[in-house]
């Protein structure tokens, strides 16, 4: 069974910072891409930032500079740093776990039942 578990997430004040884990079970987690999604209330869900097998990163213009997402394969765990907060940081933040099987030409997709980011005085 897989599973995905988000903590870290909270109440922050703007310009502060959090620290979100994501711990996997019941995956070959070293070799799937990771990433964090958020969504806002009303707003579609949008990708926050993600990380290959491999290390490389891909982040959403609107978090450069400001987030960093990082692997742990020991852990099986991903984490998401994010500074210099700010309230449009506010929404549900969602970790994924996602690996395309080409010879059986599906993809694997999984996500966490997510955790509350809220950015406000």
């Amino acid at each position: 069974q897989v599973q995905l578990v988000e903590s870290g997430g909270g109440l922050v004040q703007p310009g502060g910072s959090l620290r979100l884990s994501c711990a996997a079970s019941g995956i070959r987690f070293s070799i799937y891409v990771l990433g964090w999604y958020r969504q806002a209330p009303g707003k579609q869900r949008e990708l926050v930032a993600d990380i290959t097998s491999g290390g490389s990163t891909n982040s959403a213009d609107f978090v450069k500079g400001r987030f960093t997402i990082s692997r742990d394969n020991a852990k099986n765990t991903v984490y998401l740093q994010m500074n210099s907060l700010k309230p449009e940081d506010t929404a549900v933040y969602y970790c994924n776990a996602r690996l395309q099987l080409v010879v059986a030409n599906r993809v694997n997709d999984y996500w966490g039942q997510g955790t509350q980011v809220t950015v406000s005085s």
